[in-house]
């Protein structure tokens, strides 16, 4: 009947037409309420933002480079929210994706790991099957929460490689779940929705990383069509992401700004309620330096598994360890005869041994981390002129 209809007629009245025959089931159901399909990218895009804000806060730094690192930073914020909460978002079928890397730095990311993720659900159990590698230290850690959705990442569970139970082959699997399982188990909580992965090395050069997978044992064969509602609560969760990492991090570094040249004593659970390692000491602090100063770092000695201490921008990223000497470990420090040692944070190398570069920075921040370490106690620092680093060194 409709193909005898006049090409004229307008198209408002062949709709009310068609209506009145009661033909409207005939009709795609997206032509009685189509959305305006720009709406969910231009929320998304408004939302993001606002992130820029935290870069023009009042205490931060307000010269072009500084600024120009923040708005650098934000985009690769994006990334890793793009990745985190669009490409690799579904629990059911887990990817193991990396929220930090060389160009992708969260919170003072460590510059001695290979970070991995994958995101979860606590009502699902997973497993993950890999091999050891030969990498120092390495620890799988389950977290509840978001920095976009609820500005914390609360641990709830841990296995490493103290605890681990890997075959002469080197290979092993891991059960994830929220109920007890046999063998390698990963507690989760219902509200887990996080795993992290952290290896830790002595030696990028010579160190072999663990080789991993994870699948979901509970779910659906097949993953589900792209669903265009929850499309755009992705795409908005992304850009919370964006807003809430940079705000964290940019109200740290206001306080550890408070205290410069010298590492700000904070209650460790504030770490672990970031996504911390509960087997790792954090020490956080600030630093500024003109073009004739110098940081000495004290390092006291210590009975730990691993340690380290980077140097960071503003927005707590670590600086560009690809190219420059940022950061100094457990393997790689020139210690004294006491087991401690003295680092020397300087624009310019002073010609003493743990010369730490600033790689252009005039000020930053800075991080001390122990794993599993008896007592540990915050650097003691103090600045001196670069010319007179070797004779404070004694």
């Amino acid at each position: 009947m409709v193909r005898h209809l006049s090409p004229a007629l307008p198209r408002r009245s062949l709709f009310r037409w068609i209506s009145a025959l009661g033909l409207g089931s005939m009709l795609p159901a997206a032509r009685a309420a189509t959305p305006d399909p720009a709406t969910p990218w231009h929320a998304f895009c408004d939302r993001l933002k606002e992130a820029g804000d935290q870069i023009l806060r009042p205490e931060a730094p307000q010269d072009p480079f500084n600024r120009a690192e923040g708005y650098r930073y934000l985009s690769r914020l994006l990334r890793a929210a793009l990745e985190q909460e669009v490409e690799c978002s579904d629990p059911q079928f887990p990817v193991l994706y990396q929220l930090s890397n060389e160009t992708i730095k969260i919170g003072a990311d460590n510059p001695d790991n290979f970070y991995q993720n994958a995101q979860i659900d606590g009502r699902y159990d997973y497993r993950i099957r890999g091999s050891r590698g030969t990498v120092n230290y390495m620890v799988l850690s389950t977290k509840a929460g978001s920095y976009g959705k609820s500005s914390s990442l609360q641990h709830t569970g841990a296995i490493d490689t103290t605890t681990l139970q890997v075959a002469p082959d080197g290979s092993f699997e891991i059960l994830l779940s929220a109920a007890r399982k046999p063998g390698n188990w990963l507690p989760m909580s219902a509200e887990s929705s996080m795993l992290l992965v952290r290896q830790t090395f002595l030696d990028r050069g010579t160190e072999k990383p663990a080789a991993l997978e994870i699948e979901c044992l509970n779910g659906p064969a097949r993953p589900a069509p792209l669903d265009p509602e929850r499309l755009s609560v992705q795409l908005l969760a992304a850009a919370d992401f964006v807003q809430g990492t940079a705000r964290i991090f940019a109200d740290w570094s206001q306080r550890f700004k408070a205290n410069p040249n010298a590492f700000t004593v904070l209650d460790q659970a504030e770490f672990l309620r970031q996504g911390g390692d509960p087997a790792i000491f954090y020490a956080h602090g600030y630093w500024a330096l003109g073009p004739e100063q110098a940081l000495l770092i004290d390092v006291p000695p210590s009975e730990n598994e691993f340690w380290n201490l980077q140097i960071d921008n503003y927005w707590m990223e670590s600086l560009d360890y690809r190219y420059f000497t940022i950061h100094l470990n457990k393997r790689t420090t020139r210690y004294r005869p006491d087991g401690s040692a003295v680092l020397v944070l300087a624009h310019r190398d002073p010609g003493v041994p743990n010369w730490l570069d600033t790689a252009g920075h005039d000020l930053g921040t800075m991080l001390y981390r122990v794993v599993r370490g008896a007592d540990p106690a915050y650097p003691r620092t103090r600045v001196v002129a670069l010319a007179e680093v070797r004779e404070a060194l004694g």
